[in-house]
C-alpha cells in the first residue's frame, strides 16, 4: 500500500514538473510581440 502511495506520488510530482517546464519555459512575452507585425498593441 505504501509503495502504493509513492509511485502516485512520485507520478504527481513528474506531471507538475511537466506542466511547470511547459508553462513558464520559452520566450519571454516581450520577444514574442516584437516579431509580429499585426499585433494591434502600440510598441513604446
Amino acid at each position: 500500500m505504501w509503495l502504493l502511495l509513492i509511485e502516485v506520488l512520485i507520478v504527481l510530482l513528474l506531471l507538475g514538473g511537466a506542466v511547470w517546464w511547459t508553462m513558464f519555459s520559452g520566450r519571454p512575452k516581450d520577444a514574442e510581440r516584437q516579431g509580429r507585425d499585426d499585433d494591434p498593441t502600440p510598441r513604446r
